[in-house]
């Protein structure tokens, strides 16, 4: 990538043996042809020798041709000059220095190479072998020099697939823990609908037993058996709602839903609250299931807040509606200046809002006549149908 020139992935063993393996096989060559010369004339032997060790040191110096790229191609280009053998260490270092893509350094070292080539050549004195050498050696930069770039793009692209996948990797991360958290966002709403329902039930009965003092021994023991059972009930349903938390976070089957707000209507009578309710619901059971679990919590939590703000008072229910209408729901109660809510009385309405717009409805809420009026419409679609029971 053009941004980062001198990044140079790790090479493993079988990389390092190539490169190595590329720098010898040269030398072998060059090496065996110096030893047929020395055959055929001994005096060629103090040049041959020469020419060994500097390929050699060549050699030595390719280990650090990644930490001083054009350093180390230019010391072995030098060395070509006056040895054979070294071009095979300088063709690794130069097509090294090539990958990184600096051509304020690669061309100044190219030029070298040509020059050092030519002198090389013309040492022995210039002939039709010197003019064929000079033009193999620079033919062979040249392919040298596209090579090393072909190995940078190779690099470039691996390097742009180890980055994109990096960024896949984090946004799946990123996507799992939105859905984590918006499922525990679910969760933490049935909690709060679930425990404000039963603690607002406790602290009435409880209220009842602390400040009435006409209640005979019976009624005494049924208020406590109420308290006992409703703190029952909350522990359960709480257990109910942790669950998911250290399971897959999905809410557990079977959930309430309209057909238990008769149940509902009568543990809240129970508990002292006068409830009268209005019921013209045609139709329920093509209501969505999900629907009528948004719907039995909104009508829970606006009970909750009616006992909050006006304990003691009558709460109006009324629910109304039919398949390919809206599922009416509309709760108020009296309101009460200077009655102060308990811990989190000011939530309710937010938590219904959110109920609500998860169920994709509307929610408005008014105060008319010294009542407060609480009004949800929730979507009902005309031809509910299950998909798993469809065979079409």
């Amino acid at each position: 990538m053009h941004g980062r020139p001198d990044y140079q992935p790790p090479l493993d063993r079988q990389g390092v043996a190539l490169r190595y393996l590329c720098a010898v096989v040269p030398m072998l060559f060059h090496g065996m042809v110096l030893a047929w010369l020395v055959m055929h004339d001994g005096d060629r032997l103090p040049q041959a020798l020469i020419d060994w060790a500097l390929g050699l040191i060549g050699l030595v110096l390719m280990r650090w041709r990644r930490r001083w790229p054009w350093q180390i191609a230019l010391a072995t280009a030098l060395l070509t000059t006056f040895s054979a053998t070294a071009t095979g260490p300088a063709q690794v270092a130069y097509v090294s220095l090539v990958t990184h893509r600096r051509w304020s350094r690669t061309v100044p070292v190219a030029v070298a190479s040509v020059v050092f080539l030519l002198v090389g050549g013309s040492l022995g004195g210039v002939d039709q072998a010197t003019f064929v050498s000079s033009v193999s050696g620079l033919t062979i930069l040249g392919g040298l020099t596209v090579f090393g770039l072909y190995l940078r793009g190779r690099r470039d692209l691996e390097l742009s697939l180890r980055e994109r996948a990096r960024a896949a990797e984090r946004e799946q991360r990123q996507r799992i823990d939105q859905a984590r958290l918006a499922e525990r966002v679910k969760i933490a709403q049935e909690m709060h609908d679930v425990l404000a329902h039963r603690i607002s039930l406790l602290a009435m009965l409880a209220g009842g037993l602390a400040y009435r003092t006409d209640l005979g021994p019976e009624q005494t023991r049924e208020a406590a058996l109420a308290i006992q059972e409703n703190a029952h009930q909350s522990l359960n349903e709480l257990r109910t709602v942790l669950r998911t938390l250290r399971d897959d976070g999905a809410v557990e089957a079977p959930q309430p839903d309209l057909a238990h707000l008769d149940a509902l209507f009568g543990e809240v009578r129970a508990a002292g609250q006068r409830v009268e309710v209005d019921d013209s619901i045609d139709g329920r059971e093509s209501l969505p299931a999900q629907t009528g679990r948004h719907a039995y919590r909104i009508v829970q939590e606006a009970l909750t807040n009616a006992r909050k703000h006006a304990p003691g008072a009558s709460v109006t229910a009324e629910l109304g509606g039919r398949p390919g209408e809206d599922l009416r729901i509309r709760v108020t109660n009296p309101t009460r200046s200077g009655s102060v809510p308990g811990p989190g009385g000011r939530l309710g309405l937010v938590g219904l809002a959110e109920r609500t717009r998860m169920a994709g409805g509307t929610l408005s809420h008014t105060i008319q006549d010294g009542r407060f009026i609480l009004d949800v419409r929730l979507p009902w679609e005309a031809a509910d149908r299950d998909p798993a029971g469809d065979s079409g």
